[in-house]
């Protein structure tokens, strides 16, 4: 049986958000429809054109990888080529199904029912992030019981008057050189034995310094995925067979790994960078 139902005209989420902060509301709104009553929120899960979508990723990475929507790329000063920003409206709102039945067990890890899963797996993250960045996790694992929670809660609530003071004792920590560019790659993939439907995707993640290697130059986009990638990134200057996306945008090849980091990470630390084939 096929139904639908409107939450209002559409639910807005920002890119930096996760799609589990969405079930409570979206529970409470379907749990008069919902067959089995013992249902809890975070028996719910999201999929896109039947993928099941990993709920530990943004949101802004999963809508870069899977709605389709054209990535806005950015023009050269004096240009005067009409936006394509209509286009990329043409795609909102992304439409999703959420399920609170038949878990895929096999592509998404259950949370549990006090979302304690989904509170460690964006700590871990963060701890991550930080080990790369300095060598060390001291500073997430410095911070207090009351910071690690209230970290989370800003995150949940995108509340970044309470998430950038602690965000901040973590990115710029004093005394700590930078060591290494908390960046993974995401691109489209072959099905797998675990992963026998659409949708899949490989994850690139290697240890990327703010230095070119053998050089005083500054580590760029087009420098790392030539290192990750260099079949779909043969050289380090411009794009030929695809092209990476963060929070909605192609990155200029010549751009700052590091200034990326410092500007436009995702909230756990991490530059996730989303590969689109060109063409």
């Amino acid at each position: 049986m096929e139904w639908e139902a409107t939450l209002g005209d559409q639910v807005q989420l920002p890119r930096l958000s996760y799609l589990p902060v969405l079930l409570p509301r979206l529970h409470a709104f379907f749990q008069s429809q919902l067959i089995n009553a013992d249902v809890i929120p975070y028996d719910g899960w999201f999929s896109f054109e039947e993928v099941p979508l990993k709920w530990q990723y943004p949101l802004g990475l999963l809508h870069d990888l899977f709605s389709g929507a054209p990535p806005h790329q950015p023009r050269k000063a004096g240009t005067n080529a009409q936006s394509d920003d209509g286009d990329a409206k043409n795609q909102l709102p992304w439409q999703l199904f959420v399920h609170f039945s038949e878990w895929p067990e096999s592509s998404l890890v259950r949370p549990d029912a006090e979302g304690k899963v989904l509170h460690d797996a964006f700590i871990n993250a963060v701890k991550e992030a930080d080990f790369l960045r300095n060598g060390t996790a001291k500073g997430i694992m410095s911070l207090s019981r009351e910071d690690s929670t209230e970290l989370w809660n800003a995150v949940q609530q995108h509340d970044f008057s309470k998430y950038n003071p602690i965000s901040k004792k973590l990115l710029h920590a004093q005394g700590a050189p930078l060591r290494h560019i908390p960046l993974k790659v995401y691109l489209p993939s072959s099905p797998t034995a675990s992963e026998p439907t659409s949708g899949h995707l490989r994850v690139v993640q290697s240890l990327v310094t703010p230095k070119a290697t053998g050089s005083r130059d500054p580590q760029t986009v087009g420098t790392t995925l030539h290192s990750l990638l260099p079949t779909l990134f043969p050289t380090r200057r411009t794009p030929i067979f695809a092209k990476a996306v963060l929070h909605g945008v192609v990155l200029p090849m010549g751009a700052s790994v590091e200034e990326l980091m410092r500007t436009a990470a995702y909230l756990d630390g991490w530059l996730h960078l989303a590969i689109v084939m060109i063409g």
